[in-house]
This record gives C-alpha cells, structure tokens and sequence, in this order.
C-alpha cells in the first residue's frame, strides 16, 4: 500500500461554499446492518474514503453483494451469507470490523473476528460488546480471535456499562434480529447512531427511543428492501468551521444538518468563533475577533468533551488547533481518550503555547503565529487538526501518513483546494 503526504502552503486565505460528506460513522453501521436484510439495500450520500472502502471488501468476503453504482451510492444485496472467519488484515484497518459481529450473528449464528484496528488514541475497550450480545443470547470464546455464537438472539431488558457507540450499534442491530422486546439503556445516542436507527426503521423494524439513551427495540421483525441516505457528518462541519476561523476566511458549509450542531456551535463561541444559521446552511464570517470567553468571575474557562448531546470528543483536537490563534487562555480536557492529546507536541513545535497537563488535560495560551514543520498524522481527528495548523502556518508544511486523514475525509485536499487552499497529495510507494 502507498503511502501519502501533503504538502500544504499556509497564509491563504479561503472562500466559497464546501458541503461535508455523508457521516462516516453513520455509514459503517449502515453497511453492516444491510446485512441483516435478504433483500437489495441503496445507500446513498455515502463517503468514499478508505474506512468504507476496507468495510466493503469485509461484507463481500461473507458472500454479500456490494457495488458502488454512482459517486456515492452503494447498493448491498445480501441474499446469501455465509458465516465465516473474517480476515485478519482487513479487520485491523479498521474498528467498524466489529460491528458485523451482530448482523453476522443474526443470519448465520456464528462469526470469528480478529481484534479491530482503527486509531491509536488510548484503550478503545470492547467489553461492552461482549456483555451486550451476551445478554441477547450470544456466547463467545476469546483468544487471538473472537467467535460469537447464537443458535437464537433472544430480546432483553440490557444496560451499557458505558454509552459506547458502537457497543450501542452492535446492540441495535442484534435487538431487532431478536425474539421480544429489547430495552437498552444508558446507550449512546450520537446523530449516526440515530442514523442506524432510521435505517433500521426503513428496512422494517420497530425501535422507540431514537436520540434518547433508552431505546426500545420490538425485534423479530421481517426485514425488507430499503433506500436511505446518510445524513451530514458534524465532525466535517466542525472541522470547516475550525478551518474558517483559523485562516480568518468566511465559508458558507452548505446542508450542514444544522440540528445536531447545538453542542458543537456552544463550543466554538467559548473560543470566540460565532457562525450563522440559515435554514440548514452555515456561515462562519471572516474576520472575527477570535476571543475565548472567559468563566464568570473572569475565570479561566474549559472546554470539555462528553457523551452527546455534548461537545464531541472528536472535534477536541480540531478546537485546540483553533484556540491557538484566539486570544486568551483555556483548558482543554479530553475526557474520553487517554492518547488523543499527544499530538500537542506537534502544534509545540510550531510555534503553539501549549502546555500538555496530563494525558486529559491541556492549556492554551493563545494567539501564536504557527510556523511551518514537518509532522505525522498519528490518527484521521489529529491529522485534520495538523491540516489546519498548516494552512494557518507561515511557509510550506510537510504532513506525512496523511493516509489517516483520508480514512475519514474525502479527496479533502481537492475540496479545500476549491477554496483557496494550496495542498499538493504526492503519494509515495512503500515498495
């Protein structure tokens, strides 16, 4: 596989409309429930990225048809599938390798999975998977691998040690394979996982609750044909946003899904980055003063990531990146990931005032005029984080491993080149 860098000229300013990609954290689930129907399933509005790309080639090795039929839709047809021993190399790319546990279960009784890859930002545990599916029903073995077996999933009255999201995903989609009722609670209830939802409700299926943290699921429904179209990811909107603010440049992000962007736009005014809603468009103006908001009292302020409706935790390295160039102090504290901050010392090295607390925490100290470095993108959030840094910075950043970047941003670097941007891909052969 090769390998890509950008190469990515600071000091433009940017203009013009940019509308985010399908959300890829709802489109992985969405694959892998298309499995639990017989029948066709079109999915439109789906990202082209390399995440999609490794969970595609994982349903067609279980017998499963799977064809990109436009730019972004994807027609799956799962008339047959086969239980099988999915394939090692293919489930460490990426974490969604384990949400075919559940659809897997359902149609063939038993699949074996490999440890799932995905990024390298602290522990990622599995256990709540494995006490979710064996509350439904399921038995499972641990070793190199991981086999699950149902010869029935059966519904059950089922609390999440913690609201993961693909933990709550699995579940979903296992409930509605089930006998009865299912009731899950403390579950996670992020736009994509409601998403999941929709989509599991189009095919067929009974669920009330969607978007609260107790969903009722009344399983045992036949699943059909369906058409869905994913929704607009919010972590892309944030990151445009961060984007705007720290070249100073006003963007319009069309169809943003502006109702799931309370948390993330609340977030953004902490940092003195106010935008503009109309309909569902969104308008960051250029030119803004960039002050962080201080606490009453003139205290230090914080701004923190939890569980949806939150601030995302996935917006967390794009918001420090942009709270280097507001003027002010505030704490960062990244609640969910122990490694996700170690990036900081990239932003250091740039000239950023940074000072790196603990593994959860870290002050910003702000403005700074970012210089150019040669850098590694360590994960898909912490690469877009750099991408920005870049193109605020003064002279020509080198950004290696920029693969991760485009495991979750599509041809990013041709969208913000339509704005102004000056990014050059050069792909290198790892032979």
């Amino acid at each position: 596989m090769s390998s890509v860098r950008f190469l990515v000229e600071g000091g433009h300013r940017l203009s013009g409309s940019i509308r985010p990609t399908g959300n890829k954290n709802a489109a992985l689930p969405i694959v892998a429930a298309a499995l639990l129907t017989e029948h066709p399933v079109r999915l439109e509005n789906v990202p082209r990225i390399r995440d999609i790309e490794t969970l595609v080639e994982l349903v067609r090795s279980v017998g499963a048809s799977c064809e990109w039929t436009g730019p972004d839709v994807l027609e799956i047809h799962a008339k047959q599938v086969q239980a099988a021993r999915l394939d090692p190399a293919l489930c460490v790319r990426i974490r969604a390798s384990i949400l075919l546990a559940a659809p897997l279960l359902a149609r063939c009784g038993e699949v074996t999975l490999s440890p799932p890859g995905g990024d390298v930002i602290g522990r990622r545990r599995l256990d709540t998977h494995f006490h979710v599916l064996q509350q439904l029903g399921a038995t499972y073995e641990l070793g190199e691998t991981f086999t699950f077996r149902a010869s029935r999933l059966q519904g059950a009255d089922v609390f999440l040690d913690e609201p993961s999201v693909t933990a709550t995903e699995n579940a979903l989609m296992a409930a509605v394979a089930a006998e009865g009722v299912t009731i899950l609670r403390n579950c996670a209830s992020e736009p994509h996982v409601q998403d999941l939802a929709h989509f599991l409700v189009a095919l067929g299926a009974r669920i009330e609750g969607i978007g609260t943290n107790t969903v009722t699921v009344h399983g045992g429904a036949t699943l059909g044909a369906a058409t869905h179209r994913i929704g607009p990811d919010h972590i892309e909107v944030g990151s445009f946003i961060g984007l705007a603010a720290v070249t100073r440049s006003a963007l319009t992000i069309e169809a943003a899904g502006t109702a799931h962007l309370r948390s993330t736009l609340m977030g953004f005014e902490r940092l003195g980055v106010r935008c503009i809603i109309e309909g569902d468009n969104l308008i960051v103006p250029a030119e803004q003063a960039l002050a962080i908001e201080p606490d009453l009292g003139g205290h230090v302020p914080k701004l923190e990531d939890q569980p949806w409706p939150a601030f995302p935790a996935d917006l967390m390295s794009i918001a420090i990146v942009t709270a280097t160039q507001c003027d002010g102090l505030i704490l960062m504290h990244e609640k969910m990931f122990e490694s996700r901050l170690f990036f900081v010392d990239k932003l250091v090295g740039m000239g950023a005032k940074i000072v790196l607390c603990d593994p959860h925490r870290a002050l910003v100290a702000g403005p700074n005029r970012l210089r150019a470095q040669t850098v590694e993108s360590p994960d898909i959030r912490a690469g877009m984080a750099m991408l920005l840094a870049a193109c605020c910075a003064e002279g020509t950043s080198t950004i290696n491993n920029a693969n991760q970047i485009e495991r979750g941003y599509e041809r990013i670097h041709e969208r913000l080149g339509a704005l102004g941007a000056v990014i050059e891909r050069v792909e290198l052969d790892r032979g």
